[in-house]
């Protein structure tokens, strides 16, 4: 089959236009010849139209947002609803969508709606985190809760989006799944990546893909972050290690570096005095530690390492409980922390 252009690609899935719908705009419903949902990011509401069949007011397929003005087609529909930045991948998942082959080798002759960020660039990043929702009651806060995970407060920084784009690392099809999406932030708050987990639909897991995890943006320095940064701060690689930590003392501003290489790297705020650094029980997580710990000295900065008693924090909480969690940490911290930091928990 000849390539097929952004137009041709638009037609095919405006004969398709509820399917469509059903498909990458599950927040919405029917309403007459319309689909009614929030915006086109799939928000739950009622200001967006999307016009199912052919009538003398316009085509099916189309679209338009009249609280802020949006419009377009449905290859917009899906480029926005699943986060993508790139047109190749747009029609690359049209394609899936409408059961039609893979293009062969050539020049581009698709067109973007508009001017698009690099893939895995911090401006990708940054609008994949505009099309995330609240974590509250989504397969995400399944998935945290089934860690032991259960109090979400101060957290804004974790979302969930219902249709994440996954793309294998070598060939093969693309793929979407549930996924918590985490920001990436900078020491002034400003997001500069973001880090997707892909779920199964209940939440019971990751999703059965390889890798289940992907970061992009501006990672080098930056973290994901959670309450906001004083004079102490606890500082470690993964989301659910510190998510666990934080069930034991929630009050204590905590960062996720999402790996072992990044933890050592990660930007000390301006009045930070005291590091907790959150040691994995491996020896990327010693290496981490020891490069952290000279880092922070030369900064004038006093370093205490937490320890897990088994392979990392969330594999205490799940396999020894909260309880005991909260047992081994207290005898690690600094004894004004346990009264600042344990008081809550105590």
């Amino acid at each position: 089959m000849s390539r097929l252009d952004a137009t041709d690609l638009a037609q095919r899935l405006g004969r398709q236009a509820e399917a469509v719908c059903r498909a990458y705009l599950s927040n919405g419903r029917k309403q007459g010849n319309y689909w009614q949902v929030g915006d086109v990011r799939n928000t739950a509401g009622r200001s967006m139209f999307v016009r199912l069949h052919d009538s003398a007011k316009g085509v099916a397929g189309k679209w338009s947002d009249p609280a802020t003005g949006e419009h377009g087609d449905l290859l917009d529909v899906i480029r926005e609803s699943l986060g993508l930045s790139d047109f190749a991948d747009v029609a690359e998942e049209a394609r899936r969508f409408l059961s039609l082959p893979r293009p062969e080798p050539g020049p581009h002759t698709g067109r973007p709606r508009r001017p698009t960020a690099p893939s895995g660039s911090s401006e990708a990043a940054r609008r994949l985190w505009r099309m995330t929702q609240p974590i509250t009651g989504s397969a995400a806060e399944a998935y945290l809760r089934k860690r032991g995970i259960t109090d979400l407060r101060g957290t804004a920084n974790l979302r969930f989006h219902p249709n994440c784009y996954w793309r294998p690392e070598g060939d093969g099809p693309t793929e979407t799944w549930p996924a918590m999406i985490a920001a990436v932030t900078d020491l002034n708050g400003k997001v500069t990546g973001a880090h997707r987990t892909w779920l199964a639909s209940d939440g019971s897991a990751k999703a059965p893909i390889d890798p289940p995890r992907k970061a992009m943006g501006d990672l080098l320095g930056n973290a994901v972050r959670f309450g906001e940064a004083q004079d102490v701060m606890a500082a470690g690689e993964g989301i659910e290690t510190i998510l666990s930590l934080r069930q034991a003392m929630p009050p204590m501003p905590m960062v996720s570096a999402l790996s072992a290489g990044h933890l050592a790297a990660i930007l000390f705020p301006a009045d930070l005095r005291r590091l907790y650094i959150v040691r994995d029980n491996d020896p990327a997580g010693d290496g981490a530690r020891d490069s952290l710990v000279g880092r922070a000295r030369g900064a004038g900065i006093e370093a205490v390492t937490l320890s897990p008693m088994l392979g990392d924090f969330n594999e205490d909480l799940v396999m020894r409980g909260l309880a005991a969690l909260r047992a081994e940490v207290r005898v690690q911290l600094a004894p004004e922390d346990v009264s600042r930091f344990m008081v809550l928990a105590a």
